[in-house]
């Protein structure tokens, strides 16, 4: 069945290779453009370019940015689960949901990035137990935010990064409202239908979760394709070397609106 939701589009705008001010101004931009979503990423250091060029930490930036923005939404495009007890994250991510006035994704992975558990003191272990552990994660941060006074404002989106098609697609099933992957129509195709027979096997509606890719290149080179493999939100990256220039996302936007009708 085709989801009838419509087409968005989100900005990652990567922290890296640049001063605050300038991104700051960007995601004004991407706001005043029409970017649906904004997220960063949660690393500590930059994962391409000067290893050890400029940098800043993803949460207390997104605080920044509920106060900086008034419609888009924002999010970590991921958040690391090994960095924070997932009962903090759960309160962080509430605190900043009423911030923005209930705009907040809360993004979420495993983790992957060495260097960021090296330096930071953190235990990088196997890509088995950091799974796992993001598997006991998800149901504690949705049981901290059913705790929590004030409450969310309101049952915050959830949106899961990765492709493993035996775990991370079958948490996913179980606890997202949002998957977001990587690769071409086919590709994408294949890991949506992966994740709609996790869904089957649970007893929950696939057309619940949200199919969510990055992209690269030009919408009239991937969109079409894209789209009829059931994706609906589009993401552009950014990151800050030679400045930030938001040409494709306004490619991607215009796309989206002709599509929307």
């Amino acid at each position: 069945m085709t989801d009838p939701r419509p087409v968005r589009i989100g900005l990652q705008l990567q922290p890296q290779h640049a001063d605050y001010a300038d991104i700051r101004r960007t995601v004004a931009a991407a706001e005043e453009a029409g970017a649906d979503v904004v997220f960063n990423w949660d690393h500590f250091f930059p994962l391409y370019g000067e290893p050890d060029g400029k940098h800043f930490e993803c949460w207390t930036m997104l605080g920044a940015w509920a106060e900086a923005t008034s419609r888009v939404q924002i999010g970590a495009l991921v958040t690391c689960n090994s960095y924070r007890n997932p009962d903090l994250l759960a309160d962080m991510a509430r605190t900043v949901d009423h911030i923005s006035g209930g705009r907040l994704i809360l993004g979420i992975g495993a983790g992957w990035f060495r260097r960021d558990y090296d330096e930071y003191g953190y235990e990088f272990g196997t890509a088995g137990g950091r799974l796992r552990d993001l598997a006991q994660a998800l149901p504690r941060i949705r049981a901290r935010w059913a705790t929590l006074n004030p409450a969310p404002t309101r049952d915050i989106p959830v949106l899961v990064g990765g492709g493993g098609e035996k775990k991370t697609l079958r948490y996913t099933a179980e606890h997202a409202n949002i998957w977001h992957g990587f690769g071409d129509a086919g590709t994408v195709a294949h890991k949506c239908a992966v994740l709609d027979g996790h869904c089957r096997d649970i007893g929950r509606d696939p057309a619940e979760i949200e199919r969510s890719v990055a992209v690269e290149a030009a919408p009239e080179e991937v969109g079409a394709e894209l789209y009829d493999a059931g994706v609906r939100l589009f993401t552009v990256a950014q990151d800050g070397q030679g400045g930030y220039d938001l040409g494709r996302l306004k490619d991607w936007l215009a796309w989206r609106d002709e599509r929307n009708g």
